[in-house]
């Protein structure tokens, strides 16, 4: 329904009621829906955690279910050989069960991962597929959003122009501002001179007034991309200079590898490295680092994790060693300094972009 604020909203409530109600068979789903609501903010620290405990729940209880938060993690920061594995094992369990939207779920995944890498005629095969299921609506719209972008990239304009039309099937019935914002990004990519630009200014106004950052930072690299091929250097440079500030906050390696590439092809360069927030702990000890820093003991967080005491022990170790810290006072400083950083970035994109709403195209730098 492209609509976030409830997405938001529920998948919270889901994974409380969860937790709270000891639904252990439940649980998992409830985690990895939540994570799904973080990527698409750009808060990807907050979804590894998730995926920590997920895979802490489902060890515990013998659940199965495909590494659905995980491989969205994966393809998000770009990292091709772990999501190549998830895609792997995911298809095959997913098959196994005869779960269609799940399959459409890591079709997408896929289609987005090589998006992200500029594998254009790879991700149209693979948005191609998760578009074709009409029974798996949620995700059909997202791999036609992707379909669109892989398909006019690898010259095939009458496919993109057949997804475009599929789906503001979508977008139109929904109305909000990240529907009509993708929509209008889309069509962009269809368009030519004045029309795309305005479309495009169109999207970043729509999809700046959301929480939807990680959307807005592509449109952002998609009108840089257009602008450049316009000619129009310095008008790409800020966009492409927004684009890669974001992915790298965000810590989309693969997205941001784009934009850099895009930005240097304006004549300015950009720094190549991603900053490095949980990509320096595995998922659980994110998740136990984040446990410390409420204050819970290692008891505690092992009947939250359904793992040993002994266990948390180790992967605390293993946090302390990986961040030179000594106690758990430096760990739970450290885990709140990460998060104001990641609020005070937020804080600044937002402005950002609140200012570059009110900048008409013929005033960019």
């Amino acid at each position: 329904m492209w609509d976030y604020e409830s997405w938001d909203m529920l998948s919270a409530r889901f994974v409380q009621l969860g937790r709270d109600t000891g639904a252990f068979t439940v649980l998992p789903m409830a985690l990895n829906t939540r994570a799904g609501a973080y990527l698409f903010t750009g808060q990807l620290t907050q979804a590894a955690s998730l995926v920590g405990e997920e895979a802490a729940v489902t060890e515990a209880t013998g659940s199965r279910i495909a590494p659905y938060a995980a491989l969205g993690l994966a393809a998000f920061e770009g990292r091709e050989s772990d999501a190549v594995q998830l895609i792997h094992v995911g298809t095959k369990d997913v098959l196994h069960r005869g779960e269609g939207l799940g399959l459409s779920f890591i079709q997408w995944a896929a289609a987005l991962l090589h998006n992200g890498l500029g594998r254009y005629r790879e991700a149209l095969d693979w948005a191609q597929q998760a578009s074709d299921d009409t029974h798996a609506q949620r995700f059909t719209s997202w791999a036609l959003a992707e379909l669109v972008e892989a398909a006019v990239r690898s010259g095939a304009p009458e496919r993109a122009a057949d997804a475009c039309r599929r789906l503001a099937d979508s977008t139109g019935a929904s109305g909000t501002d990240w529907a009509l914002g993708i929509d209008a990004c889309s069509r962009a990519l269809l368009s030519d001179g004045q029309a795309a630009e305005d479309l495009y200014r169109e999207a970043v106004s729509r999809l700046g007034r959301t929480r939807l950052h990680v959307a807005l930072a592509r449109v952002h690299l998609l009108y840089g991309e257009w602008l450049r091929r316009e000619r129009r250097r310095l008008d790409a440079r800020a966009q492409l200079r927004r684009a890669h500030q974001m992915f790298i906050e965000f810590g989309m390696e693969g997205f941001a590898g784009r934009a850099r590439v895009e930005l240097e092809a304006t004549g300015e360069r950009a720094r190549k490295r991603i900053a490095q927030t949980h990509t320096d702990l595995t998922p659980q000890e994110t998740q136990i680092a984040r446990l410390v820093a409420d204050g819970a003991t290692n008891t505690e967080i092992a009947a939250r994790l359904f793992i040993s005491s002994s266990t948390v022990d180790y992967h605390l170790r293993k946090a302390f060693r990986k961040l030179g810290l000594k106690s758990r006072s430096q760990l739970a400083r450290y885990v709140l300094q990460l998060g104001r950083h990641a609020e005070s970035a937020s804080r600044a994109l937002r402005s950002a972009h609140a200012a570059t709403s009110r900048v008409q195209p013929a005033q960019l730098p």
